[in-house]
């Protein structure tokens, strides 16, 4: 993208933050929201918050990541513990599972936004993640909580231009989605199994030296390891092999399984053809 272009983006982004005055970001530490903390803190300055939601969802190493991007930054950076795990409609893991967490999440800025006099819940959609299933959206929408990304018209690629741009170190950073969206749709989530899943891809990571990677716990206590194709070979060795399944059966996986399709972003929503899968949950 020219220069220019990339600069006009950015221009109407920081207008955008200045506009509401002050402003609260949904901020993860991928690198969608460090760009929206960044921009956030250029735009407001110290009237720009960063909050993290910490629960056991949260992968190994998120929090202590979310919290030097805020010191590195420069904004004030909230804690907010979330419960979404006492929620039977969230436990349940329907196609909208999202919907229940990003619920939780803004059930808690918009509170924090009021006591703190801000303006603005702000979260780091951008203009691709429209054209992908994305039911937190919706929970944004319904807690009045705005996507300057969006406004902005940036995209995925613009975001990592950005980051470069801002000397962002996370503007490499694979996609970090938690831990529940490696279960797939209808297996129950649980702090036990996100703490299992968690401990898996640690392991993985360090044993082949890879950081896009994921863990799927499919029915049945079953784990399929999706990691780049070029990195199957590896997996498979048998000294390898023999040690990841040991570890996992430890863990307390039944069976372990390899995808020979390799990583995919999101490949469990390949199942959302199924209607009995996407059904809205209703525990009212």
């Amino acid at each position: 993208m020219p220069a220019s272009v990339l600069d006009g983006k950015r221009d109407k982004l920081l207008q955008i933050l200045r506009d509401y005055g002050s402003v609260l970001v949904a901020f993860s530490a991928g690198v969608d929201s460090t760009v929206v903390a960044k921009a956030a803190a250029l735009a407001c300055g110290d009237k720009a918050v960063a909050a993290t939601a910490f629960s056991p969802s949260l992968a190994s190493g998120e929090l202590d990541q979310a919290q030097k991007l805020a010191e590195l930054i420069g904004i004030r950076h909230e804690i907010v513990e979330t419960d979404e795990f006492n929620n039977p409609a969230y436990l349940a893991n329907p196609g909208n599972r999202c919907y229940f967490c990003k619920t939780e999440l803004y059930g808690h800025l918009g509170p924090l936004a009021q006591k703190l006099g801000i303006n603005a819940v702000v979260n780091g959609a951008n203009i691709d993640d429209q054209g992908d299933f994305r039911p937190g959206m919706t929970a944004a929408t319904e807690n009045s909580v705005a996507s300057p990304l969006i406004e902005a018209g940036i995209t995925k690629a613009d975001v990592r231009e950005l980051a470069k741009l801002w000397e962002l170190p996370v503007w490499d950073k694979p996609a970090t989605p938690c831990l529940s969206s490696r279960i797939a749709y209808g297996v129950e989530v649980t702090p036990g199994r996100v703490r299992m899943i968690d401990s898996a891809e640690q392991f993985l990571k360090q044993l082949l030296a890879e950081t896009e990677l994921r863990v799927r716990l499919e029915p049945q206590n079953l784990a399929r390891i999706e990691v780049p194709v070029g990195t199957i070979a590896k997996l498979i060795d048998p000294g390898v092999s023999h040690s990841v399944v040991e570890r996992f059966l430890e863990l307390g996986f039944a069976n372990v399984t390899v995808d020979l399709q390799g990583f995919r972003s999101g490949s469990m929503n390949a199942v959302l053809g199924d209607v009995q899968l996407v059904e809205i949950v209703d525990f009212s």
